[in-house]
């Protein structure tokens, strides 16, 4: 797969490794790892869930907080860098692939 900047949502899902701090480390994506090679950027959004659920569950915790990574990768040491979007949905473990840029599309 070729990946380029792209304008529409991805949501692959996609397994991440994290430290034990909680530091993503890398991406599993189409088969292959991708390595973080630059510090993630992290920050939260709000889900709209009353306009996708009737209802929410009494003590399920948090329904609107939705998080979201920005992780430079590299399939080995010598490749180009790509930027990855993730995101991961509240009540949910899946991180889905939200977008993939050039490093440096990401940049600008």
């Amino acid at each position: 797969m070729t990946a380029t900047a792209s304008e529409k949502t991805l949501d692959i899902p996609v397994d991440v490794r994290f430290t034990a701090a909680g530091i993503p480390l890398a991406v599993r994506h189409d088969g292959r790892i991708w390595v973080v090679a630059a510090e993630p950027v992290r920050w939260f959004s709000r889900s709209d869930w009353w306009n996708t659920a009737k209802r929410a569950p009494v003590g399920v915790g948090n329904l609107v907080d939705i998080e979201h990574l920005q992780v430079q990768v590299r399939l080995t040491s010598t490749s180009a860098l790509r930027t990855f979007e993730l995101r991961r949905d509240p009540l949910s473990e899946q991180w889905l692939l939200a977008g993939i840029s050039d490093a440096g599309a990401a940049a600008a």
